[in-house]
């Protein structure tokens, strides 16, 4: 079946996401930027969350633009990304609100490591639905940023437990690693299409 739906499901329910986390943002009262101090941590919260949601949407849109077709199971692994994913906002306030007290962090760890998980099998689901996806495989053959976040959402969780600060600092340098562009899907679509215009020219 065609993707096209998925993808416009995604991108509706990911910027559902984002609108919520920016309506947990609530004005303070008064006019003088000092009572803008003890908000320091819902932005900070804010701030990792939507650049988190940011590179989800971002890792989304490219690895559907390297498959042709998608099936019913990769429909339940995307929605399964997207449970995880919706309760970012949640964890987000909780932290926030708390000022990044141990349990509302650990929790913050924990929600990213399933998002971890499922976008993982998101991208196995792709890649063994149909032949098509075979530049997919190609480009996540050896995912070694993915396994590596994965650990350290689990170190950051744990690390939450002693101080929160740290598991924090754990989840930001995760979410600066994913801010340095991942080319490899997009290097092998280029690839690939490369090949194909050589191929025609050939047939000509």
């Amino acid at each position: 079946m065609g993707k096209t739906r998925l993808e416009a499901f995604s991108d509706g329910v990911i910027a559902i996401i984002i609108t919520i986390m920016v309506l947990e943002l609530k004005v303070p009262h008064g006019a003088d930027f000092r009572v803008l101090v003890p908000l320091w941590p819902v932005f900070m919260s804010y701030v990792l969350s939507f650049v988190y949601v940011g590179i989800y949407w971002n890792n989304h849109h490219h690895m559907l633009h390297a498959v042709k077709e998608v099936s019913g199971g990769v429909l339940w692994a995307n929605l399964h990304l997207l449970f995880w994913l919706s309760l970012i906002p949640f964890v987000t306030a909780w932290m926030g609100e708390n000022h990044f007290e141990t349990g509302p962090t650990a929790a913050y760890g924990f929600v990213l490591f399933m998002c971890s998980i499922a976008y993982v099998l998101l991208a196995k689901g792709l890649i063994s639905n149909h032949p098509k996806n075979s530049t997919l495989a190609a480009a996540l053959h050896n995912d070694r940023k993915g396994a590596i976040s994965i650990a350290l959402y689990l170190t950051g969780a744990a690390l939450s437990w002693f101080a929160a600060w740290l598991g924090f600092l754990v989840y930001a340098a995760v979410a600066i690693m994913w801010l340095i562009p991942d080319r490899r899907i997009e290097e092998k679509v280029v690839e690939e299409s490369e090949q194909e215009e050589a191929a025609n020219a050939r047939a000509e």
